[in-house]
């Protein structure tokens, strides 16, 4: 509920002007809307060329006409809401709010799917340190309410439950049943969490190994892991193709001009494409700043907390950061905020490990002076806005 209000003040001020939004960015989301309006309603396929061959959307880079790094699963998402009032009239307070609508649900099950991965992992110590990180992160909460910022928070849920789910997924192979079958509901979750990774974010698709790999690394029988994740794909793209309509010269065509692997090999020689990231995760959450360098720190010196539940996050976070750095440019931004909630459960995991020490007292005002500092900070800045002009 903490978080939801600050999204919702979020949008207030963007509503009553107080902190009007760009009129490029309030372009782009019509146009996003009305794009996926127009594909809901039997018209061309967004983000691919018309019946006449204009795009069907302008919004975002485009190639032939194709957006390169969406699908038409972004758009149908973004105009979902205007589905149950379709009359509501562009510029208006309800249709502003109901623009964002869509982006808050995934910002609150996001934040609810952390808090469980988390308490499972951790406990409940864990679960509260890493959702307190969530709810108070300037980027997530931008996301959310799309504050001066893309849409992302979905593709950031979709690559969160995917990898976990994974996880998730291969433990249940230690199980005495029948591994398919015991496992539909899993195989469907997965498959819906890869489609909302990869149709938000074509380049996601660096998801679908990672998610393998660590099925083959868990699981007891890695000819069961391969049936599942295949199953589970063979879900991603069925869903994936009824975005497009199933149409499968649109989609042949769509994948053909999609951005996968967008890296500049260069920028991993360039000093100031860290120092962007760098800074840019401190603007993303402050509280990382302090509370990152400790854990990595106390991960390389101390062997206890170097086991897989804290491993996993941490490859997955550096592996997200180090395509941010590779992508000066969009979607670096989406890599780096999907690596907030795996940074997040790092940070979850060694302050639960490190309470549990003889120095617990310690410890204990160490992480609750942080995380209430980073809080206060937070919500301070937020009070300040209503006073800019």
């Amino acid at each position: 509920m903490c978080f939801l209000a600050q999204c919702l003040w979020l949008v207030r001020l963007n509503l009553s002007g107080s902190e009007p939004e760009s009129p490029e960015l309030a372009a782009e989301l019509y146009r996003r809307a009305e794009s996926g309006l127009t594909q809901w309603h039997g018209g061309p396929v967004a983000g691919t060329p018309g019946v006449d061959g204009a795009a069907a959307s302008t919004a975002g880079p485009y190639q032939d006409a194709f957006d390169i790094y969406h699908s038409p699963l972004w758009y149908l998402i973004a105009s979902s809401p205007f589905l149950l009032a379709p009359h509501t009239l562009p510029g208006t307070p309800l249709w502003f709010v109901m623009a964002r609508v869509s982006y808050l649900i995934f910002g609150l099950l996001l934040g609810a799917a952390l808090w469980y991965v988390s308490r499972r992992l951790y406990g409940n110590a864990g679960g509260y340190i890493a959702l307190i990180l969530y709810c108070f992160s300037p980027a997530i909460l931008r996301s959310s309410a799309l504050w001066f910022a893309e849409p992302e928070i979905g593709a950031a849920w979709g690559a969160f439950g995917a990898v976990f789910t994974a996880i998730a997924v291969a433990h249940t192979l230690y199980a005495p049943r029948g591994v398919v079958i015991w496992n539909w509901r899993r195989i469907l979750l997965l498959g819906v969490a890869l489609t909302l990774a990869v149709g938000s974010q074509f380049s996601l698709a660096i998801l679908i190994p990672i998610a393998l790999a660590f099925k083959l690394y868990l699981a007891p029988t890695r000819r069961a892991a391969i049936a599942i994740w295949a199953a589970s794909c063979g879900v991603t793209l069925f869903l994936l193709l009824s975005a497009y309509e199933f149409n499968l010269k649109q989609f042949w065509a769509g994948l053909h001009h999609a951005e996968f692997f967008g890296i500049t090999w260069h920028a991993f020689r360039m000093p100031s494409a860290y120092q962007r990231v760098l800074l840019q995760l401190g603007q993303s959450s402050p509280a990382l700043v302090i509370a990152v360098p400790a854990a990595l720190f106390v991960y390389v010196m101390w062997r206890r907390v170097r086991y897989f539940g804290n491993t996993a996050p941490l490859l997955v976070a550096l592996g997200m950061l180090a395509m941010a750095i590779g992508s000066p440019h969009y979607p670096g931004l989406g890599f780096q905020l999907i690596a907030l909630p795996f940074l997040f459960v790092f940070v979850a995991g060694l302050s639960a490990d490190l309470l549990e020490t003889r120095h617990r007292s310690l410890v204990q005002a160490c992480v609750w002076g942080i995380l209430g500092a980073g809080s206060i900070w937070n919500l301070f800045e937020l009070a300040q806005l209503s006073y800019r002009r």
